[in-house]
């Protein structure tokens, strides 16, 4: 997109926010919900390898980087040139190895510099940065994934994996306690172990569940539909009718 084309753009979002009487009522909270629905959109798209959905769904995702950037500015706070010069500048400072004379071997390199970039721009914790509104499972990865760039890690995959044997140990050891609150914290420790080894084995956890629901979703939708072929509802089957069809939708 041209220099031309965007700042026409985001003179229409300005109009939109002097003239549309909906657009002038938005607030950044106001929009929050419908951002982050955008940007699960886009995630959508590329699950799906379509571009040209994509496409859309960017230009959607730009539009509330500039509707929010517009408000903020009326509000006196940044402007959408001061968007681009900061992360313009954080490209820069954090590509050392690019833009300066840092060297590095690989990609491991450039991350554990990554890290140790943002401790020296401030933050106190090789954590931060990380919304506790993340899908928990998303969330567990990445901070597995930021401490094992500054080194605390397990060694093989193998250990990994006792580890997630370990804890359906504990989980099972806790569910006969029938203590709601210890099973729960077991429960939470082998997703967590689970999205460890998915690390070590280059799964992403949140990716693979996510596949595992739009499967699930699929074979589920087709039951539904062999069973109204038959003149049926979902609610007055049974289990084996509904699990011949499953097992008949895995094979489709």
């Amino acid at each position: 997109m041209s220099e031309i084309k965007f700042n026409e753009f985001v003179d229409i979002v300005k109009r939109l926010r002097k003239e549309c009487p909906w657009d002038k009522e938005q607030t950044n909270d106001s929009i929050k919900a419908s951002t982050l629905e955008e940007a699960f959109e886009v995630v959508h798209a590329i699950d799906e390898n379509d571009f040209d959905e994509l496409k859309k769904e960017l230009g959607d995702l730009l539009l509330h980087v500039v509707f929010h950037t517009q408000i903020a500015e009326e509000l006196g706070h940044f402007s959408i040139e001061n968007v681009i010069q900061s992360i313009t500048d954080k490209m820069i400072r954090r590509h050392p190895h690019i833009f300066g004379d840092t060297t590095v071997n690989n990609s491991k390199d450039v991350e554990k510099n990554w890290e140790t970039i943002k401790l020296e721009e401030g933050r106190s914790s090789v954590l931060d940065g990380l919304p506790k509104a993340m899908p928990a499972l998303l969330r567990a990865h990445r901070m597995q994934e930021k401490a094992s760039k500054v080194g605390f890690d397990w060694t093989n995959s193998e250990d990994v994996w006792k580890k997630v044997i370990e804890e359906i140990s504990e989980l099972k050891s806790a569910e006969e306690t029938k203590i709601k609150n210890d099973i729960e914290e077991e429960f939470g420790d082998l997703l967590f172990a689970l999205s460890n080894y998915a690390r070590f084995i280059d799964i992403n956890p949140e990716n693979a569940l996510r596949k595992a629901c739009s499967k699930f979703d699929n074979r589920f939708r087709y039951i539904e539909v062999k069973l109204k072929e038959n003149g049926k509802h979902i609610s007055s089957s049974n289990l084996e009718e509904m699990d011949f069809y499953w097992n008949e939708s895995k094979k489709k």
